[in-house]
């Protein structure tokens, strides 16, 4: 049946007769009683429809008048998204039940009307409605909601305005869900096609605020979910998110809207790179190769591709590897000597900040990944160049971060005095934050640059640290610092490693 005319017939009058109550002519307070009347209208409607379909379903015009009248008791009862207060003694008597077989109508202007409803109902942002929401939640969860929500998108067809509208609805009500109960993003990718039909809605070319909402959902379901982040790798996911991020190789996004919808793949192709499996289908999907090309365009898209090679080339030797190969090496240390595009979006100190901290990570991460070899001497010549400027620039970092850290520790110490103590595991934490993590990373390569023997970078070194009133002491003691508090994350045995690795460079200092 035709929305359109369905919703200007109920919008008239009522089948029963009487003029139907809109929102704006309800009454302000709905009270319980108000509430049942409105859920077993609703319910009434419904089976009369259902019993009318069974009864004639060659014959549409039969129980035409039934779906008119259901699709408008479905619409009076958007007055309860007023009174989330209700819910708890409204789901027991088959609130969540029954909008959730609206869901399974033959009828797709009605499940549409159920997603519209449901958007609605699950949409809270009161602390106080808190709990009355999740009640409802909990119970849509229960009448298998979920599973429902996930086969309407493949349902809809996106060509009709009025579906792809309720495609967006259906996008809201997950959404809300899982706002309202984190740990369903586990429970909603396994068993049903989600992550799939996200997937194939992002790889369009054309942009729509479907694919932005796509991009939101599959965000949300793959940020503290490894059990998702793994599934997406498993279905071609990275090398579908890679197609997506292509289209701006050489294009910025026309929109805000847009350009948000970008943010939202990169931060899902950060997220999917955590599992070590997917960094390896990232490496053999030519990842590498894409981010650097996005690099050199220097597109909007440029910090965001620094940031996915530091994901993808974090304790991962084969990326570092391939980052050397594919010439990487220029493009990331034209970065680090402060070469960065700027434009009005990104010309804040906080983001030229961050990317000069991801290019560290990256060089870091590098003389971690490149043992020996031909790679390891192209790496370590890039700081021989042009008189060691490189280390110059080092040195500039170094001092820098380690200034803060020093301020903060003294900070630390003052609140110390005043009888504010705090465990060493607050205080180590609070002066990563002042950015000892990153110091901890220029000391790493300081120290690696100084295991190579090469005598003019280590004079350059030398000479670096008297001109700063430091020794070589001060790195070993940052690199001390670091090795004592090296976590197991990664599992023991990446811990041993890396312990043994920086008890290399520090004894060699």
């Amino acid at each position: 049946m035709d929305s359109a005319a369905a919703a200007a017939a109920h919008k008239r009058k009522r089948p029963d007769g009487e003029v139907d109550l809109s929102a704006a002519d309800a009454v302000e307070v709905l009270d319980l009683r108000a509430g049942k009347r409105l859920l077993l209208a609703f319910e009434r409607r419904l089976r009369d429809n259902l019993e009318a379909r069974m009864k004639y379903p060659d014959d549409p015009a039969r129980f035409a008048d039934s779906e008119i009248a259901l699709h408008a008791e479905a619409d009076r009862l958007r007055l309860l998204a007023g009174a989330p207060e209700l819910f708890p003694d409204l789901v027991p008597i088959g609130l969540a039940s029954s909008l959730a077989s609206l869901l399974t109508h033959d009828n797709a202007d009605l499940a549409a009307a159920a997603a519209s409803l449901l958007a609605d109902l699950t949409d809270s942002d009161d602390p106080d409605d808190l709990a009355a929401v999740q009640a409802l939640a909990d119970a849509l969860v229960e009448a298998n909601a979920l599973d429902l929500l996930v086969h309407n998108l493949s349902r809809f067809s996106e060509a009709d305005p009025d579906e792809a509208e309720a495609v967006h609805n259906t996008l809201a009500v997950l959404e809300n869900l899982l706002d309202l109960r984190p740990h369903l993003a586990d429970k909603v990718c396994d068993g049903t096609k989600l992550l799939r039909w996200l997937l194939s809605r992002l790889k369009a070319r054309e942009f729509d605020a479907n694919k932005q909402y796509a991009s939101e959902i599959l965000a949300i379901l793959l940020q503290n979910s490894p059990a998702n982040q793994k599934r997406l790798g498993q279905i071609n996911g990275v090398d579908g998110l890679l197609q997506a991020v292509a289209m701006y190789k050489s294009r910025d996004p026309k929109t805000s809207d847009e350009e948000e919808m970008l943010e939202n793949l990169f931060d899902c192709l950060c997220c999917v790179l955590m599992p070590l499996e997917n960094k390896e289908r990232f490496v053999k999907a030519e990842g590498v190769e894409l981010m650097i090309i996005i690099m050199k365009q220097k597109k909007l898209a440029y910090s965001s591709a620094i940031r996915t090679l530091d994901f993808a080339m974090t304790r991962f030797p084969p990326a570092c590897e391939r980052f050397v190969d594919v010439l990487g090496l220029k493009t990331a240390f034209a970065a680090f000597m402060g070469k960065i595009p700027v434009n009005k979006k990104n010309k804040k100190e906080s983001y030229q900040e961050e990317l000069e901290e991801r290019i560290i990570s990256i060089i870091a991460s590098l003389f971690g990944g490149i043992i020996k070899g031909s790679r390891r001497m192209r790496l370590l010549g890039k700081f021989v160049e042009n008189e060691c400027e490189k280390i110059d620039r080092l040195m500039e970092f170094y001092t820098r971060y380690s200034d803060r850290v020093k301020e903060e520790t003294e900070r630390l110490d003052s609140l110390d005095l005043e009888d504010l103590e705090m465990d060493d595991d607050e205080r180590y934490n609070r002066k990563l934050e002042a950015g000892l993590y990153t110091l901890q990373l220029i000391a790493l390569i300081l120290g690696h640059i100084w295991h190579s023997g090469n005598s003019q970078m280590r004079a350059r070194v030398e000479l670096l640290l008297r001109q700063n009133k430091l020794t070589k002491q001060d790195v070993k003691d940052i690199l001390e610092e670091y090795h004592d508090n090296i976590g197991d994350l990664d599992g023991p045995e990446e811990k041993e490693r890396a312990q043994a690795r920086a008890k290399e460079i520090i004894a060699v200092l």
